[in-house]
């Protein structure tokens, strides 16, 4: 039975609600105080209604880079977020972009840590998520000069030139026998097995286990760093695993540093026949090489090596394969602009022989189609960096530990700079000021790779693989969709940009004989 209340009991619950007043009020004032000094002491940018605990988070639904872009159009070019507690700023246009990335871009060289990100990377031991310093500015050094430079990416040119032929040849089996053809998952296997083979001599989809292993520790890499865990935005969730995203990112280390070591011993093992024997080697092989160097400016540990492979697969397979899959949908939603494409090739190229990579400079209409396909698709919506000091931007105060996102798609879309900034239109790249626009990062108003110091390393591998890729399909085959004959091209959620909808085609033979047959 429930005991009535004695005088001593009202008394105490008397004494407990004025004292839970009296902290209330406390509370407030404190946070008004440290709000107001907050806002006087910087001239933040301008801020939508945020709620308690959450900030702005509840505006990034359902897609984050878009609900971005619609804030933009109300709030300007330069927004200032909290997502739960963590500080943040959102440059929605090509001069604030700049003002970030170029003018304070020593500021902004660092990237934020993640739960997910600290468990995959061995405590950020590899290369895109590094800390700016030593380490950092030796790995961009090997990338540009041994990793993904020139003379590497030569060498492995037989690699892409097979994969292509092998997708070529996939699709052309379903064009015989009459069967639809699901691009993305063809053109994943394609990206897939070109960095695999690159980097550890492997396919994805062939009989080799590890090599399909690695393929499906890359899914879930992207899909574990590409959601949102309440642990990196709230406070009082820090040691919590309220999601289950713990247990899931421990396990997929697990896997992936056991299948890593794996082929690391039975790469060491190889080495010395592979050094008597001459053999050409991949990049799992140049770095075990400079991290045998005793002369090395930085020793290279097996976690930099392992950590390393994960970001080429991690950037370099979803990325590739997506941005072809969006030329091709909109290609066939654009048909006299594919017809014009073929046209290009058949004159350069030719009817007898298969493009090549050696083509490419002279196919410009190609590498238009390329350049307004990442304007309106970027495969990387969003840069994310974090400030190490203070500094103004367009006349605000940026402070500290600030974490910034430069929305690449809302920038790609902005109708101040580009015309008809929705329509797919390569022309506007073939003539006048917009001609000379790169896809590397000099160029504010299209940012597919980033820019500055942090600029992709591997800009110039994932053009070799989609333009000779993409130039191949538009030559061999004829492209049409069931139903409707239009491609939808809703956008699905995700970290690089997924259509919400698999591109699956019907497919028919364009020349006769075919050039890779």
């Amino acid at each position: 039975m429930t005991k009535p209340l004695t005088m001593g009991g009202v008394e105490d619950l008397k004494s407990y609600a004025i004292l839970s007043s009296f902290i209330c009020i406390l509370s407030i004032y404190i946070i008004r105080a440290l709000f107001f000094n907050s806002r006087t002491r910087f001239r933040l940018p301008p801020s939508p209604f945020a709620l308690p605990i959450i900030g702005h988070l509840y505006l990034l639904t359902p897609i984050p880079h878009q609900a971005l872009y619609k804030l933009s159009l109300r709030y300007g070019p330069l927004i200032h977020l909290r997502l739960g507690s963590v500080p943040c700023v959102v440059a929605c246009s090509a001069e604030t972009a700049k003002g970030f990335l170029r003018t304070h871009d020593l500021a902004f060289s660092d990237r934020p840590q993640s739960k997910a990100v600290s468990y995959l990377t061995y405590g950020s031991a590899d290369f895109s998520f590094a800390p700016y310093g030593p380490y950092w500015k030796f790995m961009k050094k090997l990338c540009m000069s041994e990793l993904l430079g020139g003379r590497t990416l030569e060498q492995l040119l037989p690699i892409r030139r097979e994969e292509i032929l092998r997708l070529l040849q996939a699709v052309n089996k379903n064009s015989k026998e009459r069967k639809a053809v699901d691009m993305g998952l063809e053109l994943i296997k394609l990206t897939n097995n070109v960095i695999s083979r690159m980097t550890m001599s492997r396919r994805c989809s062939g009989s080799d286990g590890e090599a399909e292993e690695a393929r499906k520790l890359v899914e879930e890499t992207a899909e574990l760093t590409g959601k949102f865990n309440l642990a990196d935005y709230i406070g009082f969730c820090k040691n919590l695993d309220l999601q289950g995203f713990d247990r899931r990112l421990e396990d997929l280390h697990r896997r992936f540093d056991g299948m890593m070591e794996r082929i690391m011993k039975e790469k060491e093992e190889a080495r010395k026949e592979a050094k008597e024997m001459g053999n050409a080697k991949d990049l799992l092989d140049i770095l075990l090489d400079i991290s045998e160097d005793e002369t090395a400016q930085v020793k290279l540990s097996r976690e930099n090596i392992k950590a390393f492979i994960l970001d080429i697969f991690a950037a370099g397979t979803d990325t590739s394969a997506i941005t072809i899959e969006w030329a091709l949908a909109e290609l066939i939603n654009h048909p006299t602009i594919l017809q014009k494409a073929g046209e290009e090739i058949d004159a350069v190229v030719g009817k007898n022989r298969l493009v090549e990579e050696s083509d490419i400079p002279n196919l410009p209409y190609l590498q238009a189609i390329v350049k307004e396909t990442l304007r309106l698709h970027p495969t990387g919506p969003m840069i994310v960096r974090e400030s190490t000091q203070d500094c103004m931007i367009n006349g605000y105060n940026i402070p500290a530990n600030t974490r910034l996102f430069v929305n690449v798609w809302a920038i790609g879309r902005d109708p101040n700079h580009w015309v008809e900034p929705l329509k797919f239109q390569p022309e506007r790249f073939m003539e006048g000021e917009q001609s000379m626009i790169d896809v590397r990062g000099q160029h504010y108003h299209l940012l597919p790779f980033g820019s500055g110091r942090r600029v992709c390393p591997g800009t110039s591998l994932a053009l070799q693989i989609i333009q000779p890729a993409l130039g191949a399909l538009i030559q061999c085959f004829e492209w049409k969709v069931n139903g409707s004959g239009t491609v939808d091209m809703t956008e699905g959620p995700g970290l690089t940009l997924p259509r919400a909808q698999a591109l699956v085609c019907t497919v028919e033979p364009r020349l006769n004989p075919l050039p890779f047959l």
